[in-house]
């Protein structure tokens, strides 16, 4: 008997307003459907398990398919399925109440997942795509009979008998005009491939060819024939559903390729298992980055029940860890889950939490049972500790225990290792402890040869976040603070007592200004005095620490406006004690004490880098007359 009635949401206008709120984000029709056929199986399995269902559970899978003539898809189950009393039920009440308040919240809505979830509409994304859905069911139940709805979009349905024989469920799209690029083989096994993977029941679409025995022929030798089989499209039981005990590094390695065919080994992984106080299971890799910063990120796949939600993690994950790669998944977090959603959940605040300890409980271990391993690894890992160190306190102080100082001989520390290592010296004499590093050994060479002349150390820090991780030290470490090896000569990037002795009078000095301040006749170079060792160079062009960090923190986008847009300010730092000083200071000659001075400025800012252009040619040339 077939029975005519008006879905109960209590307003006329839903269906536009889904299609509407949808459309953006509308290819979620397939995965909302399948869920839901996934859901009815496992529900049969369970039932049963309880022996409250005694048939045959049969085969148990889910399958599509589509008639690109017909303009059809369809989606079917062996599930628990449904009477007409249920689809009563569940199809045409939809769970919220208030829909004017539905109507008033959502009316600019763009995001198709915090509307599906919210309101229970899982089903109703079907019309997203569809002028007509219709349903074909029969429930598990003893004497149930099969059962059929139909609906058109509007707010109308019908129902009554079906004609479905065995148990399940089948639901059939009529995909409207503006959707037929889904009525394509390749458009859907795309959003298989990327929503259904790993769904915990056989996905079934297509046939594939396969060959098999079929006897001998004349002569004795073995025959075969092509025959169809089912094209299962997922992985019903993958590597994070299983107990580690049961794993070997083959099976993880595998896993990885499967999720990116074409990346490096990864260095190693960390796999996650908890069921208290919420429920969380993954792996997560720790892949070769280098200083490959930005293009690595959004690796890391969200699932919920095994089926995908995004790859957009970063309230789930910690910032510093986004260059990760894996899978998480949790069934604490809904499968339709909004940006505001993410953000204001307390599962996925102590999820972060928990992934947080669970890697730097990693990081210790990996480097308590093997360091020289850890060593190895480290130019690959160290970007993600320093970030972790900058951004996360908890993990600081974790972090600090492993975190290693690499200097320009290779050679690594842990902090405290480095600080007993440079104390006796490179304190100074206010008992300040100096760590002098460099973010650019090649063009920084003689700065650094010159320090460690005076028997300083010297660190390289050219990782993208070296900057704010050499800032973060300074605020962590007592009585620290960290100098870039060009900031300053040698013999005052660490302030002792026993400076060297001035050999220059102050009218001399006065008079060996002004020499190199017409010389020069820059304005972003200020010329001073100092006494250094007469072996250093005549001339050293430097940048004050303070002002290069807060330039380069301005650069990187760090707020610091008015620093970014100071024009470049140098010291050009002359050796009084130098005997080419002493020379140009002797000549009586003011266009060769000029030609003189210009070439040890010169020779500075080739040191640098900061020779280019115009004065390049013009030192090369002077170089040549003076040769």
């Amino acid at each position: 008997m077939q029975e005519k009635g008006t879905i109960s949401i209590h307003t006329e206008n839903i269906f536009p307003i889904i299609k509407k709120f949808l459309y953006s984000d509308h290819e979620i029709f397939l995965r909302e459907l399948i869920s839901n056929a996934v859901d009815a199986t496992l529900k049969l399995k369970r039932i049963s398990s309880l022996g409250q269902y005694s048939g045959e559970l049969g085969d148990l899978r889910v399958e599509i398919a589509f008639d690109e003539k017909a303009k059809t898809i369809t989606i079917s189950d062996n599930g628990i399925g449904m009477t007409a009393e249920e689809i009563k039920k569940y199809i045409n009440q939809i769970a919220f109440s208030g829909a004017t308040e539905f109507m008033d919240k959502f009316k600019e809505s763009k995001d198709a997942n915090e509307i599906i979830g919210r309101f229970g509409l899982g089903f109703y994304s079907a019309f997203m795509v569809s002028d007509k859905v219709e349903i074909q069911t029969l429930s598990y139940q003893e004497g149930a009979e099969p059962a059929y709805w139909v609906c058109d979009g509007s707010t109308e349905f019908e129902i009554g008998e079906g004609t479905l024989e065995e148990r399940g469920t089948e639901i059939t799209l009529h995909i409207n005009k503006d959707s037929e690029e889904f009525l394509s083989k390749y458009r859907l096994q795309e959003i298989l491939d990327k929503y259904c993977k790993f769904l915990p029941v056989p996905i079934k679409f297509g046939t594939n060819t396969e060959e098999i025995p079929d006897g001998e022929d004349e002569e004795g030798k073995p025959k075969h024939k092509l025959v169809e089989v089912d094209n299962i499209i997922n992985d019903t039981n993958p590597i994070w559903t299983k107990s580690p005990n049961d794993l070997k590094d083959e099976d993880y390695l595998a896993f990885y390729k499967q999720l990116y065919p074409f990346s490096e080994d990864p260095l190693f992984w960390i796999h996650l298992n908890v069921d208290y106080p919420f429920n969380l299971t993954g792996v997560l890799y720790f892949p070769k980055v280098k200083n490959d910063f930005e293009i690595q990120r959004n690796k890391i796949k969200l699932y919920s029940r095994q089926v995908f939600i995004t790859d957009e993690v970063k309230d789930i994950v910690p910032e510093f860890l986004m260059l990760l790669h894996g899978v998480i998944d949790s069934p604490d977090i809904p499968l339709n889950v909004s940006r505001s959603f993410l953000q204001a959940d307390s599962s996925v605040k102590k999820i972060n939490n928990y992934i947080t300890k669970k890697v730097a409980d990693k990081l210790a271990e990996l480097f308590k049972n093997d360091r020289k391993g850890f060593e190895e690894k480290w130019p690959d890992i160290g970007l993600f500790v320093k970030y972790g160190m900058v951004s996360e306190e908890k993990f600081y102080d974790k972090a600090k225990e492993f975190a290693l100082l690499t200097n320009t001989a290779k050679q690594n520390f842990t902090l405290d290792e480095y600080k007993e290592k440079v104390a006796p010296e490179q304190t100074d004499k206010d008992g300040q402890l100096v760590y002098i590093y460099t973010n650019d050994p090649e063009k920084q060479d003689a700065f650094i040869q010159s320090a460690n002349k005076k028997g300083y150390d010297v660190l390289l820090m050219n990782s993208p976040i070296d900057n704010h991780f050499v800032s973060s030290l300074e605020q962590k470490l007592e009585k620290t603070s960290l100098k870039r090896v060009d900031s300053d000569v040698a013999d005052k990037l660490i302030k002792k007592e026993d400076a060297p002795a001035h050999i220059l009078t102050e009218e001399e000095s006065a008079k060996v200004k002004v020499i190199f301040d017409k010389a020069i006749n820059r304005q972003a170079f200020k010329v001073e005095l100092e006494s250094l060792n007469p072996e250093e160079l005549p001339v050293t062009v430097t940048m004050d620490e303070f002002m290069r960090r807060m330039k380069e923190m301005a650069a990187m986008g760090g707020g610091m406006g008015f620093y970014g847009s100071m024009p470049d300010n140098y010291k050009v730092v002359v050796n009084a004690n130098h005997k080419l000083i002493t020379r140009i200071l002797n000549d009586e000659n003011e266009q060769e004490q000029a030609q003189l001075a210009r070439q040890a400025f010169d020779l500075a800012l080739l040191s640098q880098g900061l020779l280019t252009g115009a004065d390049l040619t013009e030192f090369v040339n002077r170089s040549v007359n003076l040769i």
